[in-house]
């Protein structure tokens, strides 16, 4: 008898009905992930006639000012929301104060007005807020006479590098830095040159991650020991919260988790805590993690990469900077997955 087993009838509760078709699975989807909500992280190099691949991050380059004016192009065209943009200054051009990172002819800058330039307002264009791609000891800040990374002194170097970067035409800084009180001296420093249009993404959630080892490729970094005085214990969720109180103290228009894959129940409680668009930054470690498995044979490349793109969004993040942002979004089309 149908629905009846050797262990008595079912009343009715059957939640595989829902699971029969792909068009019924698709229409009782709880979480889609759609083009808008992707953020393009990009890589422009100082002095590269062509792009320059990144070894660590197969597909991944560090553009010449050219390029990336194409990718822009490429990545507004397929639905992307945003692009991130990372200056990669020439070597000879760091210092210990990061001064290519407040220099208005900084490749930063020169990149910002070329992406501006390309697609104008049509596409959300990102600065990263800090001085590490710029410092020949690879930190985040100005150091002191002991080595350590001098707080206080660093917010004088970020209050003139938001001047710097909003001056070019950025639409939102994103300070990545961790000093205390970033948020609140950036919003100073731009309230006081008339650019109170410009927004503050805040990395609120920075982890001291052990997945972050491309990306210092990717950067060029110069990195001598570790961040681990600014950037957070990833044992640690109550102190994230504290960050996000801050944050949101001082004029955070947004605020965001990184890494993501790692990091989803901070980001869950993130997005449940506040009114503000949540952003999760999916790292260069979990980019060539599924991108190496996927070489070997061992996981299948694009199911994988829509896998955990949508536990980020189901876990709470409206925004997703990710390495695949283009060609996901030119793989959803106009479907929604």
């Amino acid at each position: 008898m149908v629905g009846m087993t050797v262990y008595g009838s079912f009343p009715g509760a059957r939640p595989r009905r829902l699971r029969t078709t792909p068009a019924m699975r698709r229409m009782v989807a709880e979480t889609r992930l759609d083009p808008a909500d992707l953020i393009l992280p990009a890589f422009v190099r100082e002095g590269a006639s062509e792009p320059v691949p990144i070894a660590a991050m197969p597909g991944v380059v560090q553009h010449s000012v050219d390029t990336l004016r194409k990718a822009a192009v490429e990545a507004r065209e397929a639905g992307v929301s945003g692009i991130m943009l990372f200056g990669v200054p020439e070597d000879a051009r760091k210092d210990a104060a990061g001064t290519a990172g407040t220099d208005p002819g900084g490749i930063l800058q020169v990149a910002v007005r070329a992406v501006k330039e390309e697609v104008g307002d049509e596409l959300v264009v990102m600065s990263d807020l800090c001085l590490d791609e710029y410092t020949d000891h690879g930190h985040c800040g100005v150091l002191d006479a002991d080595g350590r990374v001098d707080n206080d002194a660093t917010l004088e170097r970020y209050a003139e590098m938001a001047q710097v970067q909003a001056d070019a035409g950025v639409h939102v800084v994103g300070p990545s830095g961790m000093m205390d009180g970033q948020v609140g001296v950036i919003r100073d420093a731009l309230d006081t040159i008339g650019k109170e249009d410009v927004s503050i993404l805040a990395y609120t959630a920075k982890y001291s991650s052990a997945f972050y080892g491309p990306f210092r490729e990717a950067v060029a970094s110069s990195l001598r020991g570790d961040r681990k005085t600014y950037q957070q214990d990833p044992a640690n969720l109550r102190e994230s919260l504290r960050e996000l109180a801050l944050d949101l103290q001082e004029g955070a228009d947004m605020v965001m988790v990184k890494p993501a894959g790692p990091c989803l129940d901070v980001l869950a409680r993130v997005a449940e805590s506040v009114d503000v668009p949540v952003a999760a930054y999916q790292i260069s470690g979990e980019y060539a993690m599924i991108e190496a498995a996927a070489e070997k044979g061992w996981i299948e490349r694009d199911k994988a990469i829509l896998e955990t793109l949508t536990g980020i969004r189901r876990a709470g993040a409206r925004m997703i900077l990710t390495y695949w942002a283009t060609e996901v979004a030119q793989k959803l089309g106009g479907a929604r997955l």
